[in-house]
């Protein structure tokens, strides 16, 4: 089927790396091209010795018809036996080189699959927030799957068509050249075809993956929202969108598939052309005597067989620029720049009491904006330390220079006189435990779940963390327990309860630090009183760093860092930033005014507001 072909900006670049990525397996593959050849010659060779069959019979009968001799049977039958012979041999080359290729091609793409999973680990951050998921995950299957596919048919396939094609051509020239001139003849005339087809149905079938794409886009949209769309009767909307895109739709795609179902009638119409003219030119050499009748009957199958390695080398041509494009973007993802690698000699910290030092940090996620500017700290080992701003102050940024997801463009981060960029980035992070806004959880039961904050923990410990984070007794009224299996779009839980399973999760890690990241922005008040005191016990002992949004959270914190366009502009306890009267109180105060103006019932109980 014709369809618009994605092309590549450096084919030749991406071949040569292409074919050095193959490198390891050049000796499989040049017995698979072997075989394939070998296996394509034998397969033309049939038609030309099956026509002396028919010529030794058709020989035979007018000896018996004029009784000057019989038909020679015995004679029929080995040329029988030798073309069954020949075509049982080249089906076990084929046979064979099929096993081999499939066997390279398989191998090539778990290579390439494992080769993108691990550069995957290896990509700063950055790359990731600038790319879509979609385009990666893209790469890793999608992009990987063309060049198997492509490296288990159309490779081979090239090899025979191009034997087959070269091969008949002599065989045709053999029997008769007058025969194979009208036989080329053709050629030019289908090419022509194709060509014209091809150009003229392209643009339908490029807007026909445009208008897909919108339709499947407002199909998605419009069920991701089923619940607004009903609420707000947009049902009629949505009809009439969908429609438009249907039709548009409808149209092109009615061009697109008329226009390429057009070519094989046409190319059959032309090869039936072919037919003729070789029967009236066969037909005439045979009269003088120049071919015998066999000849013509090979040369029928020769022609019959003529114009399918030309096409199968017009699509093998359009195929391989898939493959090269493809190839190119697995290519240029395992080319990107990786993060800084770790030190050759790392310091290994055996005891790690948790006091942290930030040290006139400067960064920026792009040049010319900055947005930690000058920022320094200091943390005790042992304090609760809340970090509170406006939105876009650099909370999170913070924490993620602190777990090394970015480094420093300046300044340092110390944690007990070592600067982090001295630890590997594995060892600085089983020194926290992180609990964030976004709940992780897998499809797995809750066991497992639990688990990934340490594995090889027993069932004992997994138990005991679940009770210090105040989930064991919900689980327990489950009807699987610890063995019920937490679904891939994790609906069979609620959002409080996957948040104190991934507090369980810390609290089997087990760290001497911890980052709690908003952990309690989205759930109810009650839930929030079991977060809280499961975060609390925690907490204990432990230097942790809480990216406050509501103020229950960081009203008995040690320390409150005040964060403003990427720099510390008040630090203090809760009460002392309250009677400093400054941006902090200000924030406080401002968001204590929005929920007295929500909430304007007598005796109204105040709670604590969010920082954001």
């Amino acid at each position: 089927m014709l369809g618009p072909v994605e092309k590549p900006r450096d084919f030749a670049g991406t071949m040569r790396k292409l074919v050095a990525y193959l490198g390891p397996h050049r000796l499989g593959i040049l017995i698979v091209i072997l075989l394939a050849a070998v296996s394509t010659v034998f397969s033309i060779f049939g038609p030309k010795i099956l026509g002396n069959a028919t010529t030794r019979l058709f020989e035979g009968l007018i000896a018996q018809l004029t009784g000057t001799g019989a038909i020679d049977f015995a004679g029929i039958g080995r040329i029988l036996l030798t073309v069954l012979g020949l075509y049982l041999l080249s089906a076990a080359l084929g046979y064979a080189q099929g096993w081999l290729m499939t066997n390279v091609a398989i191998q090539v793409t778990y290579q390439m699959r494992r080769d993108v999973m691990e550069k995957i680990h290896r990509m700063p951050f950055r790359y990731f927030d600038g790319t879509q998921h979609g385009d990666i995950l893209s790469r890793l299957t999608n992009d990987v799957d063309t060049v198997n596919q492509t490296l288990n048919q159309s490779l081979t396939q090239i090899v025979t068509s191009v034997v087959t094609l070269i091969g008949i051509l002599v065989m045709m020239l053999s029997i008769s050249w007058q025969m194979t001139l009208v036989a080329l003849l053709i050629v030019p005339l289908s090419s022509g075809l194709v060509a014209f087809i091809i150009r003229n149905s392209q643009k339908y079938f490029t807007r026909q993956q445009a208008y897909l794409g919108k339709v499947n886009g407002h199909v998605e949209e419009t069920f991701g929202a089923h619940l607004v769309v009903k609420a707000f009767n947009g049902e009629e909307k949505s009809i009439r969108q969908f429609n438009g895109y249907n039709e548009a739709l409808y149209g092109v795609a009615w061009k697109a598939q008329f226009l390429s179902g057009t070519l094989m009638p046409m190319m059959r119409f032309i090869g039936n052309l072919g037919y003729v003219g070789m029967v009236v030119v066969g037909g005439y050499l045979a009269i003088r005597g120049r071919i015998a009748l066999g000849d013509i009957q090979a040369f029928t199958q020769y022609i019959h067989s003529f114009n399918q390695p030309i096409t199968q080398l017009a699509n093998i041509s359009n195929i391989l620029q898939q493959t090269v494009a493809a190839a190119e973007r697995v290519f240029e993802f395992l080319e990107a720049e990786e993060e800084i690698p770790d030190p050759d000699q790392p310091v290994r910290l055996e005891q790690v009491d948790g006091h942290v030092e930030f040290h006139n940090v400067h960064f920026r996620y792009v040049p010319d904006t900055p947005v930690i500017r000058g920022f320094s700290a200091e943390i005790q080992p042992g304090q609760k330390v809340a970090i509170v701003g406006p939105t876009g102050a650099g909370k999170t940024t913070l924490v993620k220079l602190l777990m090394r997801f970015y480094d420093v463009d300046d300044g340092a981060i110390r944690i007990d006189g070592y600067d982090i960029r001295q630890l590997t980035r594995a060892d600085l992070r089983r020194l926290f435990g992180m609990v964030l806004q976004d709940t992780w959880l897998f499809n797995g039961t809750i066991m497992e779940n639990i688990r990934y904050g340490r594995e090889g923990a027993t069932e004992e410990e997994v138990i005991s963390a679940a009770r210090a984070a105040r989930i064991d007794r919900y689980i327990r009224t489950l009807s699987e327990g610890y063995h019920t299996v937490i679904n891939e779009e994790m609906t069979n839980i609620s959002q409080g309860q996957k948040q104190l399973l991934t507090i369980a999760r810390a609290f089997l890690a087990n760290p001497p630090m911890l980052i709690l990241d908003e952990a309690t922005s989205s759930v109810d008040t009650h839930t929030e009183l079991l977060i809280q005191e499961a975060m609390d016990e925690l907490m204990r002992g432990r230097t942790s760093f809480i990216i406050a949004h509501r103020l229950s959270t960081i009203r008995h914190a040690d320390l409150i860092l005040v964060v403003r366009d990427g720099n510390i502009v008040e630090q203090g306890t809760h009460d002392e930033l309250l009677r400093k009267g400054g941006f902090y109180a200000e924030l406080y105060n401002s968001q204590f005014e929005k929920i007295e103006a929500s909430a304007p019932l007598p005796q109204t109980v105040k709670t604590d507001p969010g920082l954001g």
